[in-house]
């Protein structure tokens, strides 16, 4: 392969043979592998690449471009006419997946530009991690909830035998995977209302990905459950005049069952057990304007 440079430790004569078949696939694929080196921190194995453009995907897993990001990233690269930060991609199925450089593969696309250039890694596997550590553009409760879900989804279609806390890192928080599913069926669902709940009592799953995804759901319709609780208490609260950006909040503060947990803390069950009586039980008529003006207050940050 006479277009293939590469860096080699004192110990190497040259790159491993699946680096070199990588190199020959993306030959085959009508790019061009520029060099394969060891990056500096584990000794890993890369090559540095041209990529044809159609052939670079983002991964299915990951969080839905921002327009907005997007816009500014290509103005910026316009400003300086030219493309200075390579993307990062994993061959997969015939086709190369970034799971860290999609809004600069989106501003390559609108430019026409008939290659891109990326950091290609021999292991696929890599692409989950590297997704958990996708900093391009910093990511909302929602967007890393949807792209948790993805991913573990992914892990299934895969085949992958091992639980849910084999994937911590990837995953980061076990309730981003019950907040995933809900917000892909109410994409305005009221994931902050909730969180404060879900980050204490959700806990990884000891069993394998394929069974816990029917716990997952079952959690997600409990969720669910309260949540179509709180939004009626939000309706009967509006009708009698009161109506505050803080109100579910406001609900929510008084309803959680884990304001008294001390040393022990529930199981998700038990909480969203009482959680759900509590709303069921919530009395909209001693409620007052002022009391949930008063409590957004107390629970604002302070000022820098």
């Amino acid at each position: 392969m006479a277009s293939l440079r590469f860096a080699v430790h004192p110990e190497d004569k040259e790159p491993p043979p699946e680096v070199l078949r990588l190199a020959e696939t993306i030959e085959k694929d009508g790019g061009t592998a520029l060099a394969a080196y060891r990056e500096p921190v584990g000794d890993h194995w890369q090559i540095f690449a041209l990529l044809p453009a159609a052939l670079v995907q983002p991964t299915p897993y990951q969080r839905d471009l921002s327009k907005a990001h997007a816009e500014r990233l290509l103005r910026a690269v316009r400003k300086i006419d030219r493309f200075v930060d390579p993307v990062v991609a994993v061959r997969s199925g015939g086709v190369y997946w970034t799971p860290n450089g999609n809004h600069r593969r989106h501003v390559l696309e609108k430019l026409k530009a008939a290659f891109v250039p990326a950091i290609v890694i021999p292991e696929p596997e890599v692409a989950f991690q590297i997704l958990a550590l996708n900093t391009e553009k910093a990511h909302n409760m929602k967007e890393k909830s949807l792209e948790v879900i993805r991913m573990y989804r992914g892990l299934i279609e895969q085949g992958v035998k091992r639980d849910e806390e084999a994937y911590a890192f990837q995953f980061e928080e076990p309730y981003f995977i019950t907040l995933g599913l809900l917000y892909e069926k109410f994409p305005r669902f009221a994931g902050g209302a909730f969180s404060p709940i879900l980050r204490r009592v959700d806990r990884f799953l000891g069993s394998g990905l394929r069974s816990a995804y029917a716990t997952r759901q079952e959690r997600a319709s409990r969720v669910e459950e309260a949540d179509g609780l709180l939004k009626k208490i939000v309706e009967r609260l509006k009708r009698r005049g009161i109506n505050h950006p803080f109100v579910k909040n406001f609900v929510m503060a008084r309803c959680n069952p884990l304001t008294r947990a001390r040393k022990t803390v529930p199981t998700f069950d038990q909480a969203m057990n009482r959680l759900i009586a509590a709303l069921e039980a919530f009395d909209v008529n001693k409620i007052r304007q002022e009391d949930i003006a008063r409590s957004a207050v107390y629970s604002a940050p302070p000022a820098s």
